[in-house]
Formats: structure tokens, C-alpha cells, sequence
């Protein structure tokens, strides 16, 4: 099996799990004009990003557990295209914290 077989047979279990996840390539294009675009999360970010859903146990009581933030910045007046809401919803009904910001001042939305 080729490892784009293996990440799909993964992928496809994982979501069955209730598990989010999305493809992340990462990289780095070069345009005709010479100018470059890295795309991706980072180098050595993983293959699949996402989320899992964990319900709090009397074991996790007092531990500090990440949960997955997703901000989308737009410029006062602008919102954000149908496809990036679809992804923030995801993000929320997933127990995860998505939110647009358009200042600083909206990350006061964030519980900590």
C-alpha cells in the first residue's frame, strides 16, 4: 500500500471515530514571475490535522487539556466566504473555538 492508500484508510476510520481531520501539504510553489508561496501549517506538521472530541473524566479534573482554535481575520465590514464559516461551525460543534476577529478586542470571545 502507498502511504496516499494508507492516509486515506486512516482518514476514512478516523472520521468514523468522530474525528475531524484535514489534509495539510505543506510547501513551497513558485510562481512564473519568481515569487514564492509557502503554504501549510508549518514544516513538520502532520499529514492530517484536526480535533478529536473528549468528553471530561473524573481523571482529567484538574488537567490543562488544548482545545483546537480556529480565528479567521477579516478587516472591518468584511465577512468571512461561505466555506470559512462552514469550517469555523465545524470547529464549534466539535467543541473546538472558532471565531472571526476583526481587532484584538473580539478575542475577548475566547473563555480562559
Amino acid at each position: 500500500m502507498s502511504e496516499g492508500d494508507i492516509m486515506r484508510s486512516v482518514w476514512k476510520e478516523a472520521s468514523r471515530r468522530g474525528i475531524t481531520l484535514w489534509r495539510n501539504n505543506v510547501g513551497v510553489a513558485q510562481h512564473q514571475d519568481g515569487s514564492r508561496v509557502v503554504y501549510g501549517l508549518c514544516t513538520g506538521s502532520s499529514d492530517l490535522i484536526g480535533f478529536t472530541p473528549v468528553v471530561i473524566t473524573e481523571y482529567m479534573v484538574g488537567l490543562t487539556l488544548p482545545v483546537f482554535t480556529a480565528i479567521e481575520v477579516k478587516c472591518p465590514g468584511a465577512y468571512p466566504t461561505k466555506k470559512q464559516e462552514n469550517f469555523l461551525r465545524v470547529v464549534r460543534e466539535s467543541g473546538g473555538i472558532a471565531l472571526v476577529a476583526r481587532s484584538e478586542a473580539d478575542l475577548k470571545e475566547i473563555p480562559l
